[in-house]
């Protein structure tokens, strides 16, 4: 009866095990789909199969459903995220209560199933999965491999090369107790040389937090590893296989990493040209801030964590709602930030807090100190199995904390996934030293009731059918979506938008563009990008309620206000745009977007005195886009505002130097006028624009100026 028992945990952890080596391992080979919402369905599928097969086993054979403290810290967020609905943005809510219960059945299913002799078959599925996943991102790079898309390379099934690092940094821990458990000499060589692959391309990626993690968790592992000796099989490898294991360590390390890249877009971007070379010169960046993107990135996660706190000192109790940071963050941005700088905080703990005020401090503080709990337990009994399996469970942890101080690993399906996990792991280790319950004995087993587990059962098996509708809307709504950008992309870089040979092609992107949206009204990211280019086409009509159902999803995003502002006032509908115009001020009052929907309007109600005193406020404070640029030279050409036109191209001259020729002969133009009379200004102008031409050109321009400034110049 106990041999049945053990075979049936060990299906539902091969199930487990099976999730964790699928999910990094495989992704979508076409953008129609992207990478996380695949992972997040290999992970909502497995954990409900796996629940669904748990349950039927146990119904066969009852044994005491096992419980922990650390399961009410998701569960907790979880009620809040479903409270949060009712009060703050009800899908995005919606959303984080799944995710945080799933993230307690994962957790749940590892309490339940895990033992000794079952760990090292999770951690394998871990191992191996990490192990293919860095194999792909490898390939990338070395061979110039292209399977799946790529966002930045080398992002492996992940897309993005940041969240490929973060997870590996999290699997390196259980790659390496996967290695000092290998038994002969093939196996320690195959182990050993996987690991250090997996080392490698965290190196390769030259993510700097996955970096910064790694450097961490190496001496906790060289300490582990050492201290937990008599729970593996490394001291038992002869002198010979040890030295091999170093050997092949080094050598697949040093050995790969020194091999030059074949991939001619990755070579371009980091000066190094190995793997070494290019995680060193990343580090270089960092350090010395010596290019503009490094300093650009750290100043925006600067600006964005700024900007959290600000949220965080507003709603310091309630929170703005689960998942409600990128709805809530407009109205916290500094002045001249008209749009989110991302969809997340890139820092786990501040958008906690931020979404979750004091269920989320109560998350974060509890799980510290459950983690320093679990810590002093692994150093009290070293050598023990369950100590040896909680420290590889801790060590991952740690980097998981690392990468979630720069990232958002908590809401990526693998990382995600691997945090549950590991908490399990740590959980189960509990259980088995008889920390959390006592041990079950084999009476209590034959004495145990079955509803709990036909009450858990029949849950599960309820859920599969909203599970299956859900992930069919979101691949469905999906790939309508991002069809529907491709379609457009591919529009305006013809360069013909207006041609009526589109006409067909327009349709067909709107027909997909309003079926995906009516599926999934908040897909922000991918929605907005079609919008763009329907303002370039001028589009208008089909623009309008493609940024309405963008402003009433995300109604603080003052660049989309204005945007609907400027529709409504270029349309005549003063009123409407007057209204956008009060929320986008509300928002960001000295905003260039909102001065220029407020400058369009007084043009439009005939205020023209009120427009040209805004924009030479607005000049004066050098403020203001290049549609008011141009909106405002137009009014002083109408007005024959002399001081304002040369105020105006002066600006665009200085902000927008690709605009330098045509801006220069425009000024130089004006100067040159009878009431203007500024014939020394005219011909510095002229002669700007002659050097703003290849030597080979200046003589056609220089033919088309009037004669009297011609020999001056």
């Amino acid at each position: 009866m106990r041999e049945d028992a053990q075979a049936d945990d060990h299906r539902v952890v091969a199930v487990l095990a099976l999730m964790a080596f699928l999910v990094p391992s495989i992704g979508v080979p076409s953008e129609l789909i992207l990478q996380d919402t695949l992972k997040s369905t290999l992970v909502v599928f497995a954990s409900l199969g796996a629940a669904l097969l748990l349950g039927t086993l146990r119904l066969r054979q009852p044994r005491p459903m096992r419980w922990h403290p650390v399961l009410w810290l998701p569960l907790l967020l979880a009620l809040w995220a479903l409270g949060s609905m009712g009060w703050s943005h009800t899908y995005l809510a919606g959303v984080e209560a799944l995710r945080w219960l799933l993230f307690t059945l994962l957790l749940w299913l590892g309490l339940q199933v895990l033992q000794p002799e079952r760990l090292d078959l999770l951690a394998q599925g871990v191992h191996w999965g990490a192990v293919v996943a860095a194999l792909w991102a490898g390939l990338q790079f070395w061979v110039d491999l292209r399977v799946f898309p790529q966002a930045a390379m080398p992002g492996s099934t992940f897309s993005n090369r940041n969240f490929l690092a973060e997870y590996l940094v999290c699997c390196l821990p259980f790659s390496v107790w996967v290695a000092a458990h290998a038994r002969g000499g093939t196996q320690v060589v195959l182990r050993c040389a996987a690991t250090a692959l997996v080392a490698l391309v965290i190196v390769l990626t030259g993510t700097r937090s996955a970096l910064l993690a790694t450097t961490a968790m190496l001496p906790c592992l060289v300490v582990l590893l050492w201290r937990q000796r008599a729970a593996l099989a490394w001291p038992l490898w002869s002198r010979a296989q040890q030295a091999t294991a170093l050997a092949t360590l080094a050598a697949v390390f040093i050995g790969l990493g020194s091999l030059p890249g074949g991939n001619a877009d990755m070579l371009q971007e980091n000066p190094g040209r190995t793997a070494l070379q290019r995680s060193a010169a990343r580090v270089g960046m960092t350090v010395s801030a010596g290019t503009s993107a490094s300093a650009t990135s750290l100043n925006e996660r600067f600006s964005m964590w700024q900007s959290n706190l600000r949220l965080i000192r507003a709603h310091p109790w309630s929170g703005v709602g689960a998942g409600a940071w990128e709805v809530e963050i407009p109205r916290f941005q500094p002045e001249g930030i008209e749009i989110e700088e991302d969809y997340y905080a890139h820092n786990e703990a501040l958008q906690l807090l931020a979404e979750y005020g004091l269920a989320g401090w109560i998350f974060l503080l509890a799980l510290l100190a459950y983690l320093l709990r679990s810590a002093l337990r692994a150093r009290s009994r070293p050598g023990a199995a369950p100590a040896s399996w909680r420290s590889a469970a801790l060590v991952s942890l740690l980097g998981l904390m690392v990468v979630s101080l720069a990232g958002f690993p908590w809401h990526l399906a693998g990382t995600g996934a691997l945090f549950a996990l590991s908490l399990a792991v740590l959980a189960a280790t509990d259980h088995m030293d008889g920390i959390a319950a006592a041990p079950t004995t084999s009476a209590q087993s034959r004495g145990a009731s079955p509803m709990p587990w036909k009450a858990a059962t029949l849950i599960v098996a309820l859920a599969l059918a909203p599970a299956t509708w859900l992930v069919h809307r979101a691949w469905a709504s999906e790939t309508r979506l991002v069809r529907a950008a491709q379609m457009a992309y591919q529009i305006t870089l013809s360069g013909r938008a207006d041609d009526p040979a589109w006409a067909p092609r327009k349709a067909e992107m709107l027909r997909l563009l309003k079926e995906g949206v009516d599926l999934h009204p908040h897909y922000r990211k991918l929605t907005s990008l079609v919008a763009d280019d329907l303002l370039r086409w001028q589009d208008e009509r089909n623009a309008r309620w493609v940024l309405e159902s963008l402003a009433a999803s995300r109604p603080y995003v003052v660049v989309i206000l204005a945007q609907l502002g400027r529709l409504h006032a270029q349309a005549g509908e003063l009123p409407q745009a007057e209204a956008y115009l009060q929320r986008a001020r509300a928002l960001q009052p000295r905003g260039p977007a909102v001065l220029s929907l407020q400058f369009l309007i007084l043009r439009k109600q005939g205020r023209t005195d009120d427009a040209a005193a805004l924009a030479r406020d607005m000049l004066g404070r050098g403020l203001g886009d290049a549609d008011l640029l141009g909106q405002a030279y137009q009014l002083a050409i109408q007005r024959q505002d002399w001081p304002l036109a040369i105020d105006v191209l002066k600006q665009r001259i200085q902000r927008w130097p690709a605009t330098a020729l045509e801006s220069w002969l425009r000024l130089a133009h004006i100067q040159s006028l009878p009431e203007v009379g500024d014939r020394a200004g005219a011909i510095q102008s002229y002669q700007a624009a002659l050097q703003a031409l290849p030597p080979q050109q200046r003589d056609m321009l220089r033919s088309q100026i009037p004669q009297p400034y011609r020999g001056r110049l």
